[in-house]
């Protein structure tokens, strides 16, 4: 096989090799995990008789859709930290209510109460939010420290 032969032949396969990297980049990007945006936590302390609260806000986007979002609070100095939170340990976390906000995307809100008694018995310093994100192909994506605040 002449010099000039063999080159044209591994400049092709290198070409097909792209392409089939660039079908495969493709059907892979279909498949993947949802996405996490705009995560933001507010703690709010209980006053007197008001009582507080905790809102947690997310955009998460997953090309199949969105069929979950779960959402814990958990203080820094705590088991969580040393085993590391897993998605089995979010199966019983409450859910966020998310509304579409265009395309793949959906916004949510998790809010809950804090009563005098509940911010009495947390613990004090740096806060976590962890997220469990499922989309409607079963993929997951768990981000254990979404968003910080504090309680003091």
């Amino acid at each position: 096989m002449s010099r000039r032969i063999a080159l044209s032949v591994a400049a092709g396969v290198v070409v097909l090799g792209g392409a089939g990297a660039g079908a495969f980049a493709l059907a892979y990007a279909g498949e993947q995990p949802p996405a996490l945006a705009d995560s933001t936590a507010r703690y709010t302390a209980p006053d007197g008789a008001r009582d507080g609260s905790l809102s947690f806000v997310t955009d998460v986007t997953a090309s199949s859709g969105v069929k979950s979002v779960k959402v814990l609070a958990w203080p820094e100095d705590s088991a969580f930290a040393e085993q590391k939170l897993t998605s089995e340990d979010m199966a019983a976390a409450e859910s966020a209510v998310c509304t579409p906000s265009g395309g793949d995307t959906v916004h949510c809100v998790y809010t809950v109460r804090v009563t005098g008694a509940d911010a009495e018995s947390s613990p004090r310093g740096a806060w976590h939010v962890a997220v469990l994100a499922t989309a409607k192909d079963g993929t997951t994506t768990l981000n254990t420290e979404a968003a910080d605040f504090s309680v003091r």
